[in-house]
Order: C-alpha cells, then sequence, then structure tokens
C-alpha cells in the first residue's frame, strides 16, 4: 500500500498510514501471546515463566537479528525493483536466499548446541530449566521457518505490497492457537508442544508467502544464471543488512542482561514479569506503528524538501501519541491484575503482584516511550542514522545498569524501573538530536531544498 504523505493533512495520512501497520502488528502479538496464555493456563506459573520469560529474551536477541538482516536484504531488492531491473531482482533474491541460510544454519548450530550453557550463564532458575531448554531447542531448530517468511515477506513488500503478508500473518496466528491447544490438551506434550505450534504456524506463513510470489510475481522466478557468485553484490547486500540487524541486536542484549537480573528473584517473579510483558507489548503497539508510519512521513518528505511539514507531522504525530499513551497507561494502571489474571489464574497473587508492579512502573511512562520512538524513526527517516544508534547503545547502558543497580537497591522494582531510566536517556540524546538537526538544515537550506539525504 503505497501513499504519497508529501501532500494533504500530515495527521490524516499518518494515521491511515499507521492502521494497517497496527493490524499487522497487533496479530504479531496475538502470535506471541498465544502460547503464553495457553501455557499458562494449562500448565501453570513455572511453565509461563519458561516459555515467556527465561526463553523469550534469548529469542528477542535472535530473532530480533533475524529481523533487521532479511529487512536490510530486502532494500536492495527494492532498489533493483524501482530501477526496473528485473535481473537484479531476481539476483538480490538469490543473494538473500544464500545470506540467509549460511546465517540461519550457523545460528542454529550455536544455539542449539550451546543452549544450556546460555541458560547457566543467564542463571535461569533450575526449577524452570528444562522447561526453558526443552522450548528453546525446538524453536531453534525451526528457526528457518521465520526467517523463511520475514525474508518472502519482505521482499513482497519491497515490490510494493504490504497487505498479502498481513493476511498470511493472520492465517498462521489462527493456526498457532489451534495447535498450542491441540499439543498441549490433546498430545499433552508440555512446552515442546508450544513450540512445535509455534514452528509449523510460521512455516505455513513462509509457504504462503513463496505460492503466492511464484503465482503473483513471475519477475520472481528465478534462473540459474541468477545464483552466480558475485562477491561485489554480496557485500553490496551486506554493508546494509549487517548494521540493521545489529541495531536490533542492541536492544535485544539489554533485555537479556536484564532477564539476568529478574532470574535472581525466581519463578514466581519471572512469571509476573511475564506475563506482564505480554500486556504491555500489546498495548505499546499503536506507539510502534505510529513511528513506523512517521519514518516513511519523513523520509519522503525530507526527499521532496519540506522540512517544515515534517516539523508539522511530528507535532501531530506526537499529539496523538501522547492521547493514546495517557489513556493506554491510566487503563493498564487501573485494570493491570485483570488482565495478568487471564494468563496465569486469579489463585496467584505472588505473580499477579509482580507483573501489576511492572506494569505500573511501564505504563506511567508511555509518553517517554512515544517520544522515543518517533525522535528516532524521523531521525532515522531522514537519513541521519548515526544518533539514533548511539541512543540505543545508551539504552542498553542504562538498562544494564537499572538491572543491577536499582535491583540491588529496590529489588524487584529496581528490574522493572530499569525500562523507563533506559527511555528517559535514550529519548533525550535524540530530542536534542532532533532539535540540532532541523536547525542546521534550516540554517544550511533556507530554500528548504534537501539534495540528497546525509548518512
Amino acid at each position: 500500500m503505497i501513499k504519497d504523505m508529501t501532500v494533504g493533512n500530515p495527521a490524516k495520512l499518518i494515521l491511515g498510514f499507521t492502521l494497517p501497520l497496527l493490524a499487522g502488528n497487533v496479530f504479531q502479538q496475538l502470535y506471541n501471546m498465544a502460547d503464553t496464555i495457553i501455557v499458562g493456563r494449562t500448565l501453570g506459573y513455572k511453565a509461563l515463566a519458561a516459555v515467556g520469560g527465561s526463553s523469550g529474551s534469548i529469542m528477542f536477541l535472535v530473532f530480533g537479528f533475524f529481523f533487521g538482516l532479511t529487512s536490510g536484504l530486502a532494500v536492495i531488492t527494492a532498489q533493483r525493483f524501482g530501477a526496473h531491473d528485473e535481473e537484479g531482482v531476481r539476483r538480490s533474491v538469490a543473494t538473500s536466499t544464500v545470506i540467509c541460510s549460511a546465517v540461519t544454519l550457523l545460528v542454529t548450530l550455536l544455539c542449539v548446541g550451546g543452549m544450556r550453557f546460555i541458560l547457566r550463564l543467564m542463571d535461569t532458575p533450575e526449577e524452570i530449566f528444562n522447561d526453558t531448554c526443552n522450548y528453546l531447542v525446538v524453536i531453534f531448530y525451526g528457526a528457518w521457518t521465520l526467517v523463511f517468511y520475514g525474508m518472502l515477506s519482505s521482499i513482497i513488500r519491497a515490490l510494493g505490497d504490504s497487505r498479502t503478508p498481513l493476511y498470511f500473518l493472520i492465517v498462521s496466528s489462527i493456526v498457532n492457537v489451534i495447535l498450542d491447544l491441540y499439543f498441549i490438551l490433546n498430545m499433552k506434550s508440555g512446552v515442546a508442544g508450544a513450540a512445535w505450534a509455534t514452528v509449523i504456524a510460521q512455516g505455513l506463513s513462509g509457504f504462503l508467502c513463496l505460492i503466492f510470489m511464484i503465482r503473483k510475481f513471475p519477475i520472481l522466478r528465478l534462473h540459474l544464471r541468477d545464483w552466480e557468485f558475485n562477491g561485489a553484490f554480496y557485500r553490496e547486500h551486506l554493508r546494509v543488512a549487517l548494521p540493521m540487524a545489529f541495531q536490533f541486536s542492541v536492544t535485544a542484549v539489554g533485555v537479556l542482561i536484564l532477564q539476568r537480573a529478574l532470574n535472581g528473584f525466581g519463578p514466581v517473579a519471572v512469571a509476573g514479569y511475564t506475563a506482564a510483558c505480554r500486556i504491555d507489548q500489546l498495548c505499546v503497539q499503536p506507539l510502534f506503528s505510529f513511528s513506523i508510519a512517521m519514518a516513511t512521513f519523513a523520509a519522503q518528505n525530507y526527499g521532496a524538501g519540506n522540512i517544515a511539514r515534517i516539523r508539522k507531522g511530528l507535532y501531530q504525530c506526537s499529539a496523538m501519541a501522547i492521547a493514546f499513551s495517557l489513556i493506554a497507561g491510566a487503563l493498564l494502571i487501573t485494570f493491570g491484575s485483570l488482565l495478568t489474571a487471564w494468563f496465569i489464574g486469579e489463585q496467584n497473587a505472588g505473580v499477579i503482584r509482580c507483573s501489576q508492579i511492572f506494569l505500573n512502573t511501564s505504563a506511567s511512562c508511555y509518553t517517554i516511550l512515544a517520544m522515543l520512538l518517533i525522535y528516532r524513526n524521523v531521525q532515522q527517516g531522514m537519513g541521519f542514522a548515526f544518533i539514533p544508534f548511539m541512543a540505543g547503545v545508551v539504552e542498553l547502558v542504562l538498562r544494564v545498569a537499572g538491572a543491577f543497580g536499582l535491583a540491588g537497591w529496590l529489588g524487584y522494582l529496581g528490574v522493572c524501573l530499569s525500562n523507563p531510566l533506559a527511555w528517559v536517556g535514550a529519548t533525550a540524546i535524540l530530542a536534542w538530536d532532533y532539535c540540532r538537526t532541523m536547525r542546521r538544515l534550516r540554517r544550511e537550506n533556507p530554500s528548504g531544498m534537501i539534495l540528497h539525504a546525509e548518512g
């Protein structure tokens, strides 16, 4: 779904662009929440801690890297498509396939072979160690299904179709829920069954993308010559894809270290934190969707040289995002305990209490998170990537410092406060950099004409 965002009412355009993104993000979160809810209600809080808590941070690190990698590779595909270079598009798809296959094989071998060592390094509680290990081994044996779907859906979007991957994701979400219930309740396969349900559903969405591509995009039907090795072409793909992959990993490393600090408080705290994270992740999807829409808005208007329109769009988008943040934050603080009970049942008072502590600290700072995401995506949309990346590094440092420093002082509450602390530090840097950038652009381009984006 392609839109010209250089003309028309910015708020209306941004909102219209956000809604399809939001639908996709929500279904992705529902896809992730299916394991958590079903496991928590049927297998208990220890299984919940294994599936969502101790395993979640490791999956976030690895799969975040994969997401950045496939998105970056698709940039070259989109460039070739925009240049009407059909042979280049096919060669790009072939190159991306080889790179993704090699990286996936390497990461799978490392993760499966070293899983017990990784979990020991993270101080995973003994009560949930085996369940966590069993769940992650299945997930990483099936990591190729996630990369398969991620690469193909990115290629489809590169050719201008943003709706079809959403439809396939909806189908896989429904299949995932059905298979969760079948494997856990009928087959009695425990947390491994939840993992198999995720792998199979993800693989289905990937194969649906493949069938669609073959039938609808003749340009993507590869020939033998498309697989010929070209070192310069491979380097061109990696030059774009690897920085994007590592950018996603920076945040994930902070979450992984935070999980290490959290594990020291036992399975009740891990389960409560896990349930709260699932609720929190669903509630902040509109903020992520607003920020992605703002990145496209900023990119198009920066290319058109309309700096004043970028500022106007940022103000209007910020107003909408902050309004949502205040409403969502108030609702979570008020009704968070009831939502947690859906995951784990009302009888686990300790888990519910830990979950509510997290939701209170996080939801009260949603406005800061909203501005962090918007500032970061506006800068990246204009082509200024260095400071946003460094802000991510600052997030990592503050999150780690908060997780261990505040935890030693405030206990579990300190771990929960580490995320808002990281948001505050990163937002301060990004806001300063945005203001500095806009002043410089006005000074260097008084006519408002931008000749090229700077990296």
